[in-house]
């Protein structure tokens, strides 16, 4: 079987350039999660780098499948300059450690929740998964194995994460759609909710 983060490097390589920084993150019982940092122009992407490394499994199983189950990264794109979200990678390392530790399925729709702001000052603690296949181009991996997919994510504001509870995430989107929010301001204040 063929070791999946050599490919999802060059994957990321070619979609974004050469990373101008990354930084590991390891958590007791898990494998090592790296953070790649991509900039474009005045958009900063981080990209974690080892999610993808063990396929994610239903928490409900019995046992795991090492091979069969849905594999992703994570992709987080802000405005560079405007706040210091050099402070994310620890935040981004967490949530993509958690199906390793937490057992959880990583999925469009979903909530993330760090439970502290993603960076000093953020007025955000959690983050909505959005569909991938949009900047970076799911990888194929050799049968049986299933896809990476390359998940952007979408800060909320904790009112932003609570109405996303009551209506869904469709719901939210629509709404940041309707009011121009710049969903990568790391600044921005929540969108109106009423």
């Amino acid at each position: 079987m063929a070791d999946v983060l050599p490919l999802v490097e060059a994957r990321l390589r070619s979609a974004l350039g050469e990373p101008d920084a990354r930084a590991a993150v390891t958590f007791l019982g898990t494998d090592r999660i790296e953070v790649l940092r991509f900039q474009e122009g005045d958009i900063v992407r981080y990209v974690t780098l080892g999610m993808s490394a063990q396929p994610m499994s239903d928490p409900t199983a019995v046992l795991a499948d090492p091979v069969k189950g849905p594999r992703a990264e994570l992709v987080l794109s802000v405005r560079a300059g405007l706040a210091d979200t050099g402070k994310v990678l620890r935040p981004l390392a967490v949530l993509a450690a958690s199906p390793q530790v937490e057992g959880v399925v990583v999925a469009p729709g979903a909530s993330l929740d760090v439970g502290e702001p993603l960076w000093p000052g953020a007025p955000f603690t959690s983050v909505l998964v959005a569909e991938p296949g949009g900047l970076i181009e799911d990888l194929d991996l050799d049968e049986p194995l299933d896809p990476v997919h390359f998940l952007p994510l979408l800060p909320m504001t904790p009112n932003e994460a609570a109405w996303k509870r009551v209506h869904g995430a469709q719901a939210l989107q629509e709404r940041w759609l309707t009011h121009g929010t710049d969903l990568r301001d790391p600044s921005r204040r929540s969108v109106p909710l009423e």
